[in-house]
Parts: C-alpha cells; structure tokens; sequence
C-alpha cells in the first residue's frame, strides 16, 4: 500500500467499514511509515474538534418541551 492508499481509506479506517483485507494492508503500512501515522493523529484530531464546532446544546426549556411531547400520547398536540 503507497501512502496516498492509505490516506484514500482513512475516513473508513477511522469509521471501521474497511474489509478485513483493507485493514491489514492499512495496519501493515501504519507500522512501517511514521508520516502516516502522524497523518492518522492530525486527521482524527481534525474529525473530534470538527464534532465538537458542530454540537449545539439545547436549551433547557426546548429540551423539556420535547421530552413532554415525546412522552405524551401518539396524536396528541401539547
């Protein structure tokens, strides 16, 4: 596996949909090439910090008027 390979399949790799095959060939080159290795660590580094600027906490009070509508009766309108 070249190194552009592996960079091709690390979103799979980082989301375990890689086939066993993929993964082998993927953990083989990880072993032997450092560049990638800290290409792994910026790139999951990049994914948690990218989560995190996308995660909107909810209000209480919305919070709670879903969780009363969620609860209450199929139909029903609070």
């Amino acid at each position: 596996m070249t190194c552009r390979e592996a960079i091709e399949v690390l979103a799979d790799y980082i989301e375990s949909t890689l086939t066993p095959a993929e993964l082998e060939k993927l953990e083989a080159h990880l072993r032997e090439c450092a560049p990638c290795r800290a290409y792994l660590a910026t790139y999951k580094r990049a994914a948690e910090l990218a989560a995190k600027v996308n995660r909107v906490e909810m209000p209480p009070e919305v919070r709670q008027r879903l969780r009363d509508f969620l609860s209450g009766p199929l139909g029903s309108t609070p």
